[in-house]
């Protein structure tokens, strides 16, 4: 991990959080949370965004573009890597509203809160709060909306994180049901301008959908589902995080209904979840909440092997409700 520890607060023994400012990636101002076996690092001098999610002193599994690392200030849009907030549906200029301004900071002991200014151009705010787990390689993650604006807004919050490749997302088909008992469809599928159902980065399993990353393919693909199962992964190596999330079915989801989206373009892929499309009043607030868990394992190819690989894990895992 680069950078030098500036100022270290240590918690209570039986809470096992540490929690240290550091410099990382040129940034000066980053808050490094750990419990012995997940380490996340958010930057406060822009963002709000998380940068780094790994196992403590390990690769970290987000991707990071290094000519942006440590920049500040500016009207232009950066990736930077790492995990933010968006608000869907996707437009030009609104969804890409700079975030290159230092956000507001709270630890609580518990909970770290980065608030993001009111975007200008807007009139919305963004906040990320981040709990990490006592003892387990698990964090939850809310995303939240406010409207600062004087009208009312309908926007979604959407979810971006951005991993390092190589790798791969995987995320559920809808359990089978028989013709004889089912006549109604049981799920969407969203394709892009630019998806190609051809191109070999995809599997199209009976049961799972997998999208890879491959550094020598510098052309986007994006697939977006409603996904009532509510959870998606991604793997790399022996790595996999899964996330939790909500699906509601009374809801209407941005993007021809989509609550979860996977993009790539060569070695990055972005794992993506939506809340639902919600109008909100003057001064209100719109909340999607992530649970990530980083397990150990190494996922393979086929149906029946992906779900003996991740049928366990997700029995350790605790959905996210409406």
């Amino acid at each position: 991990m680069r950078g030098a520890v500036l100022v270290s607060a240590l918690l209570p023994l039986h809470a096992q959080i540490h929690m240290e400012k550091i410099t990382y990636g040129g940034w000066p101002n980053c808050i490094r949370l750990a419990n012995g076996q997940l380490e996340l690092i958010a930057t406060t001098d822009v963002g709000p965004r998380i940068l780094r999610l790994a196992r403590p002193g390990g690769p970290n599994l987000f991707k990071e573009w290094p000519d942006q690392l440590g920049k500040t200030g500016g009207e232009e849009w950066r990736i930077y890597g790492g995990h933010r907030l968006w608000h869907a549906p996707e437009v030009r200029p609104r969804t890409y509203a700079p975030d290159n301004d230092p956000v507001q900071v709270d630890w609580d002991g518990r909970r770290l809160r980065l608030t993001q200014r009111v975007e200008a151009s807007t009139g919305l705010q963004k906040e990320i709060e981040v709990a990490l787990s006592t003892n387990r390689p698990a964090v939850t993650v809310t995303h939240r909306l406010y409207n600062r604006s004087l009208w009312d807004i309908e926007v979604a919050p959407w979810a971006l994180t951005v991993c390092q490749g190589p790798g791969r997302a995987i995320v559920p088909q809808e359990p089978p049901v028989p013709h004889s008992e089912r006549l109604l469809p049981v799920r969407t599928m969203t394709l892009w301008g630019y998806t190609d159902m051809q191109d070999p980065r995809y599997t199209w399993g009976s049961r799972f959908v997998q999208l890879r990353s491959d550094p020598d393919r510098r052309t986007s693909q994006k697939v977006g589902f409603l996904n009532t199962q509510g959870w998606a992964a991604f793997a790399r190596g022996e790595e996999v995080l899964l996330k939790r999330f909500a699906f509601d079915p009374r809801a209407t989801y941005a993007d021809l209904g989509c609550n979860t989206e996977i993009y790539t373009n060569g070695d990055m892929l972005e794992l993506e979840t939506l809340g639902p499309l919600t109008r909100l009043a003057p001064g209100a607030a719109v909340e999607h909440v992530e649970r990530w868990y980083l397990f150990r394992a190494a996922p393979g190819q086929s149906d029946a092997e992906l779900d003996a690989a991740l049928a366990p894990l997700l029995r350790q895992t605790e959905p996210v409700t409406p």
